[in-house]
Order: C-alpha cells, then structure tokens, then sequence
C-alpha cells in the first residue's frame, strides 16, 4: 500500500496513472471538492488533515509501504509530517513537486512570507487582487482591511471559504468565488473589472496558472507580489511523472 497525498491537479493525475500501473493507493486529500476526481478514477481516498500521530496510526493500519508526497508546493507541514513519518517507520519517502515556472520582470516583488507580502501591499495600497486562497486570509485582512485600499480576495467558492471572508469583515463585494484554472484572458477581464493596480500570488508552478495570472498582470502594468515558495530538503524528489515511477520501481 501507498500512502498518495494528493494536493494538486497534477498529483491527482499521477494518483491515476499510478493505479493505472498497478499500484495499490490510498490518496489523502484535505476537502471533499478535492475528493471528486479520486472518486471518478476510483481511486480509493481519505479526507482531512493529519498530524504527525494521526498518520504515523494510519501507516500502522493500512500496512502502509512507501509515502509518495504529492502535497501542494505550500503545504509545508503536511511535507514536513510524511517526511517525519516515513522516518519513524523506516520506509520509503518520495516528493513529487510540480517544476517552479521561473519569472524575473520589474513589476514582480519576490518576498519569503505572507506577512512580508501583506505590508509591501499595505505600502503600495490601490486596489489588491489577493490569489493565496483562505488559509492565509487572515494575515492579509489583518494588516489591510480598514487601511486606504480595496482588498480583493479570490477563492474557492465552497461554504468555509465564505464563513471565512464573513468572520474575518471581508465585504460581500470584494469577494471574487470562482473555480480555476483561468486563462490569460479571463484574468485580464478580472483586473479590468476591478481595477486592480496590485495582485498577490504564490510561487506555484505551472499548474496552477501562476504564469496566465503573472502575464496578465503584467500586460496591464500591475505589480506583483510574489510569494516563494517555502525552501524544505526533500528526500528523493521528482519533478516529472517518469521520475516518480522510477524511485518506486526501485522499493518494489
């Protein structure tokens, strides 16, 4: 048995592929809109968060062999979870990672945190297109709402994320809820809606359209806050599907 933890749209896609060879998974995912596609490919899934104990009991149970980490580039504790676990049960750990999508312009500002890219943006005010997601929120509408500038934010339209904006004082009319990816296009049609003069956005890789948002951006002359992605020594990581399937060919 593999433990697949399922992140991203391209790691679900390798969770097929994998099956598809015969492997016999368990993908974990953290919603149940994220479940969707494992459950059309019949992949067999759990939901939720896992800490260190709750996976260790999991690999325990299952008989679990190997851990392939297909977690998202930014999901930095669920890494740092597998990695420890794979430790503790002395079995293999794999890293699939989507490859950075390297941008260098003058409109791009690199920054380490969140809370670094929320000042620059409280410095800079105007009207800001934040494209982080929820989990983070809060950071954002802590040092921005109630200043001189629109925070926009754009997410998953699903319940949480909505309770979340309404706890955290975010208006109704600065909620962008819609379901990616988006093209170029449809970007620019977003900022030109709004105005946007700023927008904040993740170090995430192709997949996630980071470039389709970046070159829209900077089509129109938005600044871009770049958020890098979080800097973890991965054991045995891959940055291609071909990759993934070698370091497994070799542990079974």
């Amino acid at each position: 048995m593999i433990l697949f933890l399922a992140g991203t749209s391209d790691a679900r896609a390798l969770a097929s592929r994998l099956q598809a060879k015969g492997y016999n998974l368990l993908a974990s995912v953290v919603t149940d809109s994220a479940a969707v596609s494992l459950q059309a490919e019949g992949i067999p899934y759990r939901v939720g968060r896992m800490n260190e104990e709750q996976m260790l009991e999991l690999v325990d149970t299952r008989s679990v062999k190997c851990i392939v980490d297909a977690s998202h580039p930014f999901a930095e504790e669920a890494s740092k979870t597998a990695m420890n676990t794979s430790l503790c049960r002395n079995i293999p750990y794999i890293r699939y990672e989507r490859p950075d999508v390297p941008f260098e312009h003058p409109l791009i500002t690199k920054v380490d945190s969140y809370e670094e890219a929320a000042l620059t943006a409280k410095e800079r005010k105007g009207v800001i297109m934040l494209t982080t997601g929820s989990k983070t929120l809060a950071v954002f509408t802590k040092h921005l709402l109630g200043e001189d500038l629109r925070l926009l934010c754009r997410m998953l339209p699903n319940k949480e994320n909505m309770e979340k904006c309404e706890s955290l004082g975010l208006a109704q009319k600065d909620i962008i809820a819609i379901q990616g990816p988006f093209s170029k296009e449809l970007n620019i049609a977003l900022y030109n809606q709004y105005g946007v003069t700023q927008m904040v956005t993740k170090e995430s890789g192709k997949v996630g359209s980071i470039d389709e948002k970046m070159e829209a951006a900077i089509e129109l002359g938005i600044e871009i806050i770049l958020i890098k992605r979080p800097r973890i020594e991965y054991d045995n990581r891959c940055t291609t599907f071909e990759e993934v399937e070698q370091q497994l060919g070799g542990f079974f």
